[in-house]
């Protein structure tokens, strides 16, 4: 393992520790509204706190992107590790057990490393660039399924961005007809690695943040998927609106959603 991916591993399941022991009372967890639809407790904070101190041991010089504590800014830019200690925190806070953590390293600009770990499964998905990726050091490829017909997909309401409600809910109207089913499971990171290990076909989503997507987007690639934006270019980093899958139902899912999208959905 390379040994910037192994002190990832070390903070996530440093973070997922936390997660656990306070999953164990969630009364004693402290909820509060950063934002419209946006809720952070104690938790996130502490899990991030601690990924940060591990990473920091190591690598004292790098800087982090965190969804809660926000910038630490380090001497070397060359490295920055993009970090969300609880991607599916409604879920956390409701006992749903279905959350992870999610740590990403970035090296001069291009995604190096990834983890995506589920502490209530045990699940530990790795990618390291040029590496593949790995379910608990199996290897994982997405599925071979290339058109619609019969595929199950992952997506995420908008639930921030409500002012899209109508062109999602006519993007998902225009691809459900053709699909098995799609699931909204309230954990992005983990939408994306289900994508890698081929347990969904695909997955699209609005609006997500870096510290959504980045681990999930260098497992999906490594595992020979596709990620683009709406408009199947690469601009979701920027606009976090992220189509993922097989390279050709991935082109699927654009030809079938473009036509009913918004025009600032397509940026």
């Amino acid at each position: 393992m390379h040994p910037m991916l192994n002190i990832a591993v070390r903070a996530a399941r440093n973070a997922g520790k936390i997660l656990l022991r306070a999953s164990e009372d969630l009364s004693k967890v402290e909820v509060q509204q950063k934002g419209a639809n946006d809720l952070v407790t104690n938790i996130d904070k502490e899990a991030e706190a601690v990924i940060r101190d591990t990473i920091l041991q190591s690598y004292p010089t790098h800087s982090i992107v965190g969804e809660e504590l926000g910038e630490h800014k380090g001497k070397d830019d060359d490295y920055q590790w993009i970090v969300d200690p609880i991607d599916g925190t409604t879920n956390f806070i409701k006992g749903i057990p279905h959350y992870a953590v999610s740590i990403a390293l970035k090296v001069k600009g291009r995604l190096d490393q990834a983890v995506i770990y589920d502490p209530i499964r045990g699940e530990l998905f790795t990618a390291s660039r040029g590496q593949g990726t790995q379910l608990n050091s199996k290897r994982l490829r997405v599925s071979k399924t290339t058109v619609l017909a019969g595929t199950v997909l992952a997506t995420g309401f908008p639930f921030k961005n409500k002012n899209h409600m109508d062109a999602y809910t006519e993007a998902f109207k225009a691809l459900f007809v053709h699909t098995a089913d799609i699931r909204r499971a309230g954990c992005s990171a983990l939408d994306m690695a289900y994508v890698a290990a081929g347990r969904v076909d695909g997955f699209f989503e609005i609006g997500l943040k870096p510290w959504n997507s980045a681990a999930g987007e260098l497992m999906v690639k490594e595992a020979g998927g596709m990620v683009v934006d709406f408009a199947g270019g690469n601009n979701y980093s920027h606009s976090g609106n992220i189509i993922c899958g097989s390279p050709k139902l991935t082109q699927a899912i654009i030809r079938e959603i473009r036509p009913v999208l918004t025009e600032s959905l397509l940026r």
